[in-house]
């Protein structure tokens, strides 16, 4: 029987990361389902959706997983994938929009809008934030990407006059515009 698990890894940037990970998962016979990888200021952060069978499968792919984290100096965490008993909403009842914000790095931007989001039963499905040095003052910029499954029933209008409100306490301009 098939089985899923999540694995993340994080560890000091080096050639090779993704190469380790990828291999264990191979040499365990096991498959590379899903990912996200990535480069956090000096560290790699891997985080992978796998798939493997049979009995012995998961024991390789913990034992395996101690081997990285002592020989590669990488923290790693496998955990089983159960299948939800809940059922994730179609992708015919949400659409997919792109929020973007940028401004002034402060605390709780992240927390702010991805607060709202959750009290309107909006998902994210991908964000990537960075803070790097305006050109002309060097006053640190923060700039966050989201991806969202929006409920058909919820307007844009609506939500981004909402988002527009948050923006403005937290002095960031916010976009919205649906993908395709």
């Amino acid at each position: 029987m098939k089985r899923y698990y999540a694995l993340s890894a994080i560890g000091k940037d080096r050639p090779g990361i993704v190469a380790d990970v990828a291999g264990l998962i191979y040499d365990c016979g096991g498959n590379l389902e899903d990912s996200s990888m990535t480069l956090l200021s000096d560290q790699f952060a891997l985080l992978i959706l796998l798939s493997g069978t049979g009995e012995e499968f998961q024991f390789r792919l913990s034992t395996g997983c101690k081997r990285l984290e002592w020989e590669k100096h990488l923290s790693v965490f496998l955990t089983p994938v159960e299948e939800s008993e809940e059922t994730p909403r179609p992708k015919e009842i949400t659409d997919t929009y792109e929020l973007s914000t940028t401004g002034l790095d402060r605390m709780g931007i992240v927390y702010h809008v991805s607060r709202l989001l959750a009290d309107q039963g909006i998902n994210i499905v991908d964000m990537h934030t960075k803070t790097s040095p305006s050109p002309e003052s060097g006053t640190p910029i923060f700039t966050m990407k989201i991806v969202l499954q929006v409920p058909v029933e919820i307007s844009p209008a609506a939500l981004l006059e909402k988002l527009n409100r948050v923006g403005e306490k937290l002095a960031i301009e916010i976009s919205l515009r649906k993908v395709d």
